[in-house]
């Protein structure tokens, strides 16, 4: 098990060049296999987890939130965290901090990471795994922000992302259906070699109609966890929606901070 890396995490400071080449020394120190103290297949076994819920992993969902100014611009993240186990809510907290760069493709971590990194200084438990919106190894440089996070705190990460930022799926993404997974490879825009398996396309809910779809949701090893992992938990936590519960819930928990601060 590796260390914590403090040292590496997101400068929104660094130029643009100096962000990537972090990324790659990121991407470097990941795990991308299963490497956890829990056991990943507990997580799908809501009966275990009811006969014995102190015992169940502890998982967080982490999202965020932005406030703006009195001139319409976005100058605050509001990062949201969720802790829960064996279905039920332990903790939430959240962190505001200034926005201190616009969006990047690629370079979320650097705008983002730190409000979530302050955020999860205030949690009182342990998380088990952490599922992050946003990418994981499903990234140019193998290194989206459940990466980045993952390997600073040195926990098990998983991303979970609603569009596809790079990689090549291996069959069609319509209106597949429930519970399918189509591998995501890397291409020419990723740096990892031709073929590498960077993920998956995850459908975890799907309409029973022939004139609307749902889109799958693109899911990737964070750090300490393996792609054929992530795609089972995000399918086991997903319950009757198409986000996995811990997401879905700090999605739901960023709103309600918002909307709390700006009364």
């Amino acid at each position: 098990m590796a260390p914590p890396r403090p040292d590496l995490a997101p400068d929104p400071g660094l130029e643009r060049a100096e962000m990537e080449a972090l990324q790659r020394e990121i991407a470097d120190a990941a795990v991308f296999e299963d490497d956890s103290a829990f056991d990943p297949s507990t997580l799908g076994d809501p009966l275990a987890a009811a006969s014995s819920p102190d015992e169940a992993p502890i998982v967080a969902g982490v999202d965020q939130s932005f406030l703006t100014n009195a001139d319409g611009e976005q100058d605050r993240a509001l990062s949201a965290v969720v802790a829960m186990q064996g279905g039920e809510v332990l903790e939430r907290v959240h962190a505001v901090t200034p926005l201190e760069i616009p969006y990047i493709p690629g370079l979320l971590a650097f705008r983002e990471g730190g409000p979530i990194l302050e955020a999860l200084e205030t949690l009182s438990v342990e998380p088990d795994l952490f599922l992050f919106d946003g990418s994981g190894r499903i990234h140019f440089r193998q290194a989206g922000i459940a990466t980045h996070i993952g390997v600073v705190r040195d926990v098990p990460a998983i991303g979970v992302a609603k569009s596809l930022l790079c990689g090549s799926p291996r069959d069609d993404l319509e209106n597949l259906a429930e519970g399918t997974r189509v591998p995501i490879d890397a291409n020419t825009r990723v740096d990892a070699p031709a073929g590498t398996l960077l993920g998956y396309a995850v459908q975890t809910r799907q309409y029973d109609s022939p004139n609307r779809y749902i889109n799958p949701l693109y899911v990737s090893p964070g750090h300490r966890v393996g792609p054929d992992t992530a795609a089972d938990i995000v399918l086991a936590l997903a319950s009757s929606y198409k986000l996995p519960e811990p997401v879905r819930l700090a999605d739901s928990y960023a709103g309600e901070a918002k909307r709390g601060l700006e009364e």
